[in-house]
């Protein structure tokens, strides 16, 4: 789903390189300040302090936005082609915020800067995520700071890749 007033964003460890597709596509326009919409929930693999809303919409008594453990597992559903391991699990996935109006913003990195999949699981994961009941557009951010390692693997993916 792209939306009109679609800009490409880069990130300061990103060179600029203009508006490529995957960057068009990833990263719909909006100003955080002046957005009069709240953001419901947040999460972040290290269990920082996460906003949430304490209005029975948030906390999934009432249809509304969607929920983080459904956007997990949408995410949970795009693998790494080199890697047979969903990028949940590899901790390619570094924040979700949620927002009371079907926004949905996920920073996420990737193995290496030149991983050869770095201009397709951005795209994946924003489908994936549009598909899942409640939300109304999501943006992915490709960050690098902190530098993915293999610390951030869940056990089950250590397991399944034998990284003991």
């Amino acid at each position: 789903m792209v939306e009109e007033g679609v800009q490409a964003q880069t990130h300061a460890a990103i060179p600029p390189q203009g508006d490529t597709p995957a960057e068009a596509v990833l990263h719909a326009e909006h100003d955080q300040g002046e957005d009069p919409t709240a953001k419901v929930e947040g999460w972040t693999p290290d269990g920082d302090d996460a906003t949430q809303s304490s209005t029975p919409e948030a906390a999934g008594k009432v249809a509304g936005p969607a929920s983080e453990d459904a956007v997990i597992e949408a995410i949970a559903t795009v693998h790494d082609p080199e890697i047979p391991v969903n990028i949940y699990e590899l901790g390619l996935i570094y924040a979700i915020d949620l927002y009371d109006d079907g926004r949905v913003r996920i920073e996420m990195t990737l193995t290496a800067p030149n991983c050869p999949s770095a201009q397709e699981l951005p795209i994946q994961v924003k489908d994936a995520v549009e598909k899942v009941p409640g939300v109304q557009s999501a943006e992915v951010e490709v960050v690098w700071d902190p530098p993915w390692d293999m610390s951030r693997m869940s056990d089950e993916a250590r397991l399944a890749l034998n990284m003991f």
